[in-house]
């Protein structure tokens, strides 16, 4: 730690990817940093907890996918080794498996995105129809994660963008909006068609070994964050939870204060680190957020319902994929499930079988009480795998969680926050900020948080910032194209008069 800088005082709002990344940075650099959370224990939605009777559960299973750089290299930091190998994937509708997905790594590696073209083994979807995505790559090259793209594509809906470039129906119902349900939380035709390129992308199209997958052999908060938040307290911050941030105090636009209920946390510099409901939740209290407009603008931001239930079965049954994402059963809704014998240590030696079922867009979901949603959970994956059907459910756990996932809806763009906020010393992270590295998800969530601390760093004047890994640069085959078409629309701006909408 460097000495002489315990003065400079940092509060972190949040203790998330992003929150914990910030505050791991800031106390390694010798920064008096207080975590603020929310609940009893750090880690948000993605911590996990126990049962009164003593078994872990978790708000959704959250897979670790090839390009997530950054936090790999904070595992390896961390010297622990949390994850699985990677694993193989499956996709189900109601008429049974659809495709299943190899590790792409293994495979001798094409031009981006031919891998992922042939290599995925779709047992249903004709030629034809796959053939029909590739007008789409003209929208893959155009979209180049930068704010123009952005609001560019932004005002289109999903469906749009796929109805405007020929995909054939059944891709789209079949491929790409089963995709968006898990990816992005909704149907099409609630999507921008922004963030759908620029998931799509990130996950899939820019370089085969993309979409491989590890996931956790435990619940995050077991595996990562317990360890990762000792390490925090070591370099010297304080993690408070059960701390709700009611309100701020500002003079002379500086951040001086945290307001939690009867409590104030003064501060140097503040950075929030939580998803857009929490912060739409501290702006309602906040007098000193609602005075500004990029703040009040929160309110045109939505979130996702999720569903979350954990099945423990009399029986083993043999699920030949861990991790499994199904579409085609409700009209609006994605979800997923694994075998948790085979992902989770706690349950390798489990006398029956353990499942994870998570639903996305679950809205019509939360009002049913557990008794209505078990056999609704069973039906759905004894039409999977059969073998279901006449297994007994001998223990449960029902999780519902109201406005948990960002919605990026159309339109939504222009609502959601830079880094950089009105306040001098007020920074914003999470998997909702406008930032440029074109990652997603938990990757986006922990680069944006390492891109505040480095802004705190920049605005208080002290320590070193830290060293954010980009993303794997485009294909060259890519980089030319990108370039030519960049070119064109500069000639096109130079030629052409500027009244088109974008």
């Amino acid at each position: 730690m460097v000495e002489g800088l315990q003065q400079k005082r940092v509060v972190v709002v949040g203790a998330g990817w992003a929150g914990l990344g910030a505050t791991y940075h800031l106390a390694k650099q010798g920064y008096d940093v207080t975590l603020l959370e929310a609940g009893p224990y750090p880690g948000g939605l993605v911590a996990g907890w126990q049962t009164p009777a003593g078994k872990s559960v978790e708000a959704g299973i959250h897979g670790f996918w090839y390009p997530y750089k950054n936090i790999f290299s904070l595992i390896n930091e961390l010297e622990i080794s949390p994850f699985t190998t990677w694993t193989r994937s499956s996709q189900y509708s109601p008429a049974g498996l659809e495709v299943e997905s190899p590790i792409f790594q293994d495979l001798p590696r094409l031009p981006s995105p031919l891998g992922t073209f042939l290599y995925t083994q779709f047992k249903r979807l004709p030629l034809i129809d796959r053939l029909s995505a590739l007008p789409l790559l003209y929208a893959v090259v155009d979209f180049d994660n930068s704010d123009e793209a952005w609001r560019r594509y932004d005002f289109v809906t999903a469906r749009e963008l796929f109805k405007d470039f020929n995909v054939s129906a059944r891709l789209y119902r079949e491929a790409f909006e089963p995709m968006l349900l898990v990816g992005l939380f909704a149907p099409g035709e609630q999507c921008s068609a922004a963030a759908t390129l620029g998931m799509l992308y990130f996950f899939i199209l820019a370089h085969q070994p993309d979409f491989d997958v590890v996931w956790c052999r435990g619940t995050v908060g077991e595996k990562i964050f317990c360890p990762w938040v000792e390490r925090i307290e070591k370099a010297g911050a304080r993690v408070l939870p059960k701390r709700r941030v009611t309100d701020l105090i500002v003079d002379s636009n500086q951040v001086k204060g945290v307001v939690c209920g009867d409590e104030i946390i003064e501060a140097d510099a503040v950075i929030f680190a939580v998803g857009i409901t929490g912060m739409k939740k501290i702006v309602s209290t906040s007098p000193s957020l609602q005075s500004r407009e990029e703040f009040r603008n929160l309110s045109n931001l939505g979130a996702i319902d999720v569903l979350a239930t954990r099945l423990w079965f009399d029986r083993k049954i043999d699920i030949p994929r861990p991790s499994n994402a199904c579409f085609g059963f409700d009209a609006t809704t994605g979800w997923t499930f694994f075998d948790l014998n085979a992902l989770h240590d706690e349950y390798q030696n489990e006398p029956g079988t353990v499942i994870e079922a998570d639903f996305y867009h679950a809205n019509q979901f939360l009002s049913l009480s557990d008794e209505e949603i078990l056999p609704i959970v069973q039906g759905y994956l004894a039409t999977c795998v059969p073998a279901f059907r006449e297994a007994k459910i001998i223990d449960n756990s029902v999780i519902r969680l109201s406005q948990a996932v960002t919605h990026f809806a159309p339109g939504s763009y222009r609502y959601m926050l830079p880094a950089k906020t009105s306040f001098e010393n007020v920074f914003m992270s999470g998997d909702w900020i406008v930032n440029r590295h074109g990652s997603w998800s938990q990757e986006k969530a922990y680069v944006t948080g390492l891109e505040a601390a480095n802004l705190v760093v920049s605005y208080l004047g002290e320590g070193q910032p830290s060293k954010i890994l980009a993303v794997e640069e485009d294909e060259a085959h890519i980089q030319v194209a990108r370039s030519l078409n960049q070119t064109l629309r500069d000639l096109g701006k130079s030629i052409l008069p500027d009244f088109w909408l974008p």
